[in-house]
């Protein structure tokens, strides 16, 4: 079955961007690559029970297992060695990425108290975006009830064939994307 976006980025999104750009080649138009989804726990020094509690709840969300990320370096002011667990990722692709995405625009991002939109300025050169979360309670697989302390993550959205921030930012709005509404 093909997920929801990847068909309208096919039926309506690439036709509207290649007219609005003047692109000739279908291969040339930006399209997402990848969506990286990073829970940074600092906690788990301490107690690995809370890492092992948000790669649980990472996995609710996305739907697939995350890999645990060790510190490359000692930093002797935050007491962390290297090779000390203080976070965890995962990378989605193709379908899985497509599920996410849909899920996080029409169901997660209406959920936050007092939204306002996302930020329309987290493009960085290569025209990728990144959003920075502060709960994971705002998705629909999390039990609020059950959370013993909110955490944070950041999803990155790496966008291929960007040429521009500008063509990044208008392939989202054609997702649905909710930038906010103050000027750019």
């Amino acid at each position: 079955m093909v997920p929801r976006l990847l068909e309208k980025y096919r039926n309506e999104i690439a036709p509207k961007m290649m007219s609005t750009f003047n692109l000739k080649n279908r291969l040339s138009l930006p399209r997402i690559e990848k969506v990286v989804v990073n829970m940074g726990v600092g906690e788990a020094i301490t107690d690995i029970k809370i890492l092992e509690k948000a790669m649980e709840e990472l996995a609710a969300i996305t739907g697939q297992k995350p890999i645990l990320r060790r510190s490359k370096k000692a930093i002797a002011n935050f007491k962390i060695r290297q090779g000390l667990p203080v976070g965890c990722k995962v990378t989605l692709r193709r379908a899985h990425m497509y599920e996410f995405l849909d899920r996080l625009i029409n169901v997660a991002l209406p959920r936050i108290r007092d939204f306002r939109g996302v930020p329309a300025d987290s493009f960085d050169k290569a025209g990728n975006y990144t959003i920075g979360l502060n709960e994971q309670a705002i998705f629909p697989e999390i039990d609020a009830d059950r959370i013993s302390r909110p955490q944070g993550m950041d999803i990155t959205l790496v966008i291929k064939n960007a040429g521009t921030t500008e063509q990044a930012r208008e392939l989202l709005k054609l997702f649905g994307m909710p930038f906010s509404t103050k000027e750019q």
